[in-house]
């Protein structure tokens, strides 16, 4: 992975204020209290992310590896909110993603997680104005450029964090059209059936509702044929490269939750999507699914 020093961030237009000793993030996964060194969690997804009470830092802290952002452009700010009525201008991407992201990887010499060579991957969920709302990302992104896994020609070079576009589908466009992204595109299972499949450099992830192909919620036997159908979506993404996501799976703690998180390690799935951050983090360290 490539290093990423002081003068790079700097450089690359982050706030110089939000780099100084002060302000860097600990090795460990919690806030400024310090703590135990957290080993990272590949399949750990923290659903709706910014709505814990520290938004990044508490999944951090859980060693989750995928955090959720939902992002509104209002008036040249990007606002991260589930919805319009909860905006608030002083929660922008920059103060609870961007600029604490950058901080920590200082401080880890270039890693999210000291030691681990594990990309964060922050997906961006676009919620109004899709192709505006990714243009003023994008601008953002380039100047965060040190922090971020980017691709060029089909070639992708990975860095700390890979920014990943969801949410409001006409961000696909200008995506396409960029020489040099810092931000990759959360596919969807028609991508996978399509005829000329894009490569895993323009869409690394298929994402899904879980609702939309099995009706299984985690009670009773999986069904043969449902879990077939798991196996062979797992499979098709991987053969190509690709990771598989899917969201509105159960998550009310107890049996049928683990049952069903338990078919999804055991296919490949490659996140687990929850809002539950230590119920996760006990079922995966209690299975062994670490880094």
């Amino acid at each position: 992975m490539t290093q990423i020093s002081r003068r790079g961030v700097i450089g690359a237009g982050v706030a110089a204020a939000t780099l100084t000793a002060g302000a860097a993030a600990p090795a460990w996964g919690g806030g400024a209290g310090g703590g135990a060194r957290v080993v990272p969690l590949p399949r750990a997804h923290a659903h709706n992310d910014y709505e814990h009470d520290r938004p990044l830092h508490d999944a951090l802290a859980h060693g989750f590896t995928s955090v959720e952002a939902d992002i509104w452009l209002v008036d040249g700010q990007l606002l991260v909110a589930h919805d319009e009525v909860d905006l608030d201008p002083r929660r922008t991407l920059e103060a609870l993603y961007l600029d604490p992201l950058a901080a920590r990887v200082i401080a880890n010499r270039g890693r999210v997680y000291r030691g681990y060579d594990l990309p964060l991957q922050l997906l961006i969920d676009l919620k109004n104005t899709g192709e505006e709302t990714y243009r003023a990302l994008a601008r953002r992104l380039r100047r965060y450029g040190a922090l971020f896994s980017s691709a060029a020609g089909g070639r992708v070079r990975t860095r700390a964090v890979t920014a990943v576009i969801s949410g409001e589908r006409s961000a696909r466009a200008p995506m396409e059209r960029e020489r040099v992204r810092y931000a990759f595109y959360d596919g969807r299972l028609d991508d996978l059936a399509a005829a000329a499949p894009a490569p895993a450099s323009f869409i690394p992830l298929i994402s899904s509702n879980w609702n939309a192909t099995f009706t299984w919620q985690g009670v009773g036997p999986f069904p043969a044929a449902q879990r077939e159908l798991l196996h062979r979506i797992v499979g098709t993404a991987h053969g190509r490269g690709q990771r598989v996501r899917f969201w509105a799976t159960p998550d009310q703690p107890g049996a049928a939750r683990e049952a069903l998180w338990r078919e999804l390690v055991a296919a490949g799935v490659d996140h687990l999507n929850t809002d539950d951050l230590a119920g996760l983090e006990a079922f995966l360290r209690g299975a062994g699914e670490t880094a």
